[in-house]
C-alpha cells in the first residue's frame, strides 16, 4: 500500500505537466526540423528525426527532470521535516527501521512508475511532432510515421526505460537522502530541499552521460 502511494504521489500526480513539457519540446523541434528539411527536400525524414531524439534524449530527460522538481523535492521536505520534528526518532523507539520505512517504498514506486511515464511521454511526443510538422510544412502523417518505423529500434525504446530506471532510483534515493540527512529546524528544511532538487539533477545528468558512453559510443 505504501508502494502504491508513493507511486501516485512520484508519478501519477507528475504525469499532465511532465506530458506537456514533452509534448511543448516536440512541437518546437518540429518547428525547426520541418523547415530545415523541407529546405533540403529532406523531410521525409522529419518523423525519424522527432523520434530518435525524443525516445533517446528528450522523454527520458525531460520527465526525470520534471518529476525531480515535483516529486523529487516534496519527497525531501517530507522526510525533512519528520527529522526535524523527531518523527524519525519516534520510527526508532518502535524498532522499525527508518531507511527501509522512509526510503524503501520511494525507490521502490520512483523505479516502476517513471519508465511507465516516459513511455506514455514518448508516444505524446512523438505525436506532437506529426501535428506540428502537418501543420507547418504539410507533412502527411503517413510519410511521417513510416520515417517513425524505418528509423525507430526497440533498442532504442529499451534503452530509453533503462535511463528512466535509473532515473527513478536516483531522483527517489537523492532526494530522501537529502531529506533524512536534515538536521535543525525549518530553515534547513528548506535547504535540503532546495539541494536535493539540484543534487538529484546533476547526478541524473551523469547517469545519462554514463549511459550514452554504454550504449551508443
Amino acid at each position: 500500500m505504501a508502494v502504491l502511494n508513493q507511486a501516485a504521489a512520484i508519478s501519477f500526480d507528475s504525469l499532465i505537466i511532465s506530458l506537456v513539457i514533452v509534448f511543448v519540446s516536440a512541437a518546437v523541434i518540429a518547428i525547426q526540423v520541418s523547415k530545415q528539411f523541407l529546405m533540403t527536400g529532406a523531410e521525409a525524414y522529419v518523423g525519424g528525426s522527432i523520434a530518435i531524439v525524443m525516445i533517446r534524449e528528450i522523454a527520458p530527460g525531460f520527465v526525470a527532470l520534471a518529476i525531480g522538481a515535483r516529486a523529487g523535492t516534496a519527497i525531501s521536505a517530507e522526510i525533512a521535516n519528520m527529522k526535524v520534528t523527531s518523527q524519525v526518532d519516534a520510527i526508532k523507539t518502535l524498532k522499525i527501521d527508518p531507511v527501509g520505512y522512509y526510503f524503501s517504498p520511494r525507490i521502490l514506486a520512483a523505479a516502476i512508475t517513471v519508465p511507465m511515464v516516459v513511455l506514455i511521454a514518448e508516444l505524446i511526443g512523438i505525436l506532437g511532432g506529426l501535428l506540428v510538422s502537418h501543420a507547418t510544412i504539410g507533412l502527411h502523417p503517413a510519410r511521417y510515421i513510416n520515417s517513425v518505423w524505418l528509423w525507430l529500434s526497440t533498442r532504442d525504446i529499451y534503452i530509453s526505460l533503462f535511463k528512466a530506471f535509473v532515473f527513478g532510483i536516483v531522483i527517489s534515493l537523492v532526494c530522501a537522502t537529502q531529506g533524512y540527512e536534515t538536521v535543525g529546524g525549518a530553515k534547513d528544511v528548506g535547504v535540503s530541499t532546495t539541494k536535493a532538487a539540484v543534487l538529484s539533477t546533476v547526478y541524473m545528468l551523469i547517469a545519462d552521460f554514463i549511459i550514452n558512453i554504454i550504449f551508443y559510443l
